[in-house]
């Protein structure tokens, strides 16, 4: 099952999530990239913790 963030509201440019599966675009989701639980998890406490700047930005 994927899921897609609410920031997305119904617009077709994001990217969801599948749990065990890994990550795709809406545009092609035919494809996905593989990621592992472990890693995920890691990205999110990353993300969290705001150790991820916008683009363009400096943390």
């Amino acid at each position: 099952m994927w899921r897609k963030s609410s920031y997305s509201a119904n617009l077709n440019n994001c990217v969801e999530v599948g749990r065990g599966v890994g990550i795709r675009d809406t545009k092609a989701p035919a494809t996905h990239l593989a990621v592992a639980p472990g890693s995920w998890s890691a990205f999110l406490l990353f993300v969290k913790a705001g150790k991820f700047a916008p683009s363009g930005q400096t943390p």
